[in-house]
């Protein structure tokens, strides 16, 4: 195979645009005896003739001509490259692998990637759910650029392969069946649910996040059944089988003090906002430690705050 060399192209198509050596030369910055020397070079690589003499001048050959014809595809390929690479360094380019829980995508990640796509078409975000120790595995091998999970579940800031960063402290409000007796109680609170029956996860993130909100309102929940999936909780409390805990951004449907929704059976729920003693969960990002300057990584990043603050936008309360 020929050996292109791009630098001896070039000095071809100037010797073919300007017509002499000399003009070449001083358009490039070089010796005439130089120009002949890489156009030398690049006929022996290519292993044909390029220049011919003409009286006092040369004249490229035809296989000359081909050659170029060629070259300028690479040429503005090339040009086209340069400006993509300009991109990716501005962050108006490349792509940025995010790996997310599930509530954190329809919350979080897709109003990012929909505020991207009017800014910056060019900045692709490819999202893989995940839950933490998943996401914690494929940002520490490279397979995501990013991580979205709970604090509580989280490497410790002090982790020397990752940087957190908070992006939302995520209110739980309390799932109720309609016309369970405490859906208009004036100022409820999570403690006057403590003879209640409980619906929440039997292990892992949720049911250590019910059981601690609960024991900071001062009971030890009483767990009647366990699900993980919300259209599960909800269904079961339509159904009236018991009360749960739901995170804001599972209930983007639920804003309002006592507002009735439907779960996935067709019965209805009624999400109250506890506003008293509002427990939370702490959403936070994670990179691999000193990639978070990298500008495409960056923009994502600003989205996803962006993102955080609507949704910290209290029930009943516009942005402004």
């Amino acid at each position: 195979m020929a050996d292109w060399d791009i630098k001896k192209l070039r000095i071809l198509r100037t010797l073919h645009e300007l017509g002499t050596v000399t003009a070449a030369a001083e358009a490039l910055h070089l010796t005439p005896s130089a120009v002949s020397q890489q156009l030398t070079g690049l006929a022996r690589q290519l292993g044909v003739t390029l220049l011919e003499a003409h009286g006092r001048r040369v004249r490229l050959t035809d296989a000359a001509h081909l050659v170029l014809r060629h070259a300028e595809a690479v040429f503005a390929q090339l040009e086209r490259a340069d400006a993509e690479l300009l991109g990716y360094l501005q962050g108006e380019a490349g792509e940025v692998r995010v790996g997310a829980f599930s509530t954190s995508i329809p919350a979080l990640v897709v109003p990012a990637v929909r505020e991207l796509r009017g800014s910056h078409p060019g900045l692709a975000v490819s999202v893989r759910e995940a839950e933490a120790a998943e996401a914690y595995e494929l940002l520490a091998e490279g397979s995501v650029d990013l991580a979205l999970s709970l604090a509580a579940h989280a490497p410790t800031p002090r982790d020397p392969k990752f940087t957190r960063l908070a992006l939302l402290a995520d209110p739980l409000d309390v799932a109720l069946p309609a016309g369970h007796p405490l859906v208009d109680e004036p100022g409820l609170r999570l403690a006057d649910l403590a003879g209640e029956q409980w619906i929440f996860g039997s292990s892992g993130p949720w049911s250590q996040i019910t059981t601690t909100a609960c024991e900071h309102a001062g009971f030890v929940p009483e767990r009647a059944h366990a699900a993980a999936d919300w259209d599960a909780i909800l269904a079961m409390v339509g159904a009236g089988m018991g009360v749960a805990l739901v995170p804001r951004m599972a209930m983007s449907g639920s804003r309002g003090r006592s507002e009735p929704v439907q779960d996935g059976g067709g019965a209805a729920v009624t999400v109250r906002v506890l506003r008293a003693d509002q427990p939370r969960r702490h959403v936070v990002a994670a990179v691999r430690r000193g990639a978070e300057g990298a500008p495409g990584l960056a923009r994502v990043l600003a989205a996803l705050r962006r993102a955080a603050e609507r949704a910290a936008v209290p029930p009943g309360e516009a942005a402004h």
